[in-house]
């Protein structure tokens, strides 16, 4: 009976192990906090690319974290311009720089940012059967907004690539239908 015993408490054990090492893989991102709206001043919040402004006291989720990298990461594309006076307001993170809408260059949200760890680093965007290289120039802030140095825009969700024009030509997408679009990405 005692030799049973031992092996069901091991067998347990191993399960036990096995379970908790596959949930800690699971762990999903979890928002991290709201921030109240403001509105912007008077023609302070650039709509270029159809950028949203913050409305006056509406509740906006903020992330600390993205889902898990992978060799195929799931995320929303989304436009931005890069160029000095457009939607994407101050200099990219990075290089304190401005950069050409028509050069390859995105923004990650906050937990895919790494703390600036992607900097200048390069990654593979795939959608509508091809792919493009782009690097990594700015956060797409998950934290914060609705503020003077994020345009009066809101808080980026937490599975953005923001991207320049240069990556929704090279993936062959119409003009007319840039803005938003499910894709994959990894690190280059």
């Amino acid at each position: 009976m005692k030799k049973f015993s031992l092996k069901a408490s091991i067998l347990l054990l191993a399960i036990l192990l096995v379970t908790d090492c596959l949930g800690v893989g699971a762990q999903v991102c979890r928002p991290s906090g709201k921030i109240k709206g403001k509105k912007p001043p008077p023609g302070q919040c650039n709509h270029e690319n159809d950028s949203d402004c913050c409305v006056q006291g509406k509740l906006y989720t903020t992330y600390t974290c993205s889902p898990s990298v992978s060799s195929q990461t799931k995320a929303h594309l989304t436009i931005n311009s890069f160029e000095k006076g457009g939607d994407g307001g101050g200099p990219s993170e990075c290089d304190n720089q401005y950069h050409s809408d028509n050069t390859p260059v995105v923004a990650l949200s906050t937990g895919w940012f790494n703390k600036k760890g992607r900097c200048l680093h390069n990654i593979t965007i795939s959608a509508n059967g091809r792919s493009v290289v782009a690097m990594v120039v700015d956060e797409c802030d998950s934290t914060m907004g609705c503020d003077e140095d994020h345009d009066y825009q809101p808080p980026c969700e937490n599975d953005i690539v923001d991207a320049s024009k240069a990556v929704w030509e090279a993936l062959g997408v119409p003009s007319d239908n840039w803005g938003w679009m499910d894709i994959t990405w990894s690190d280059a």
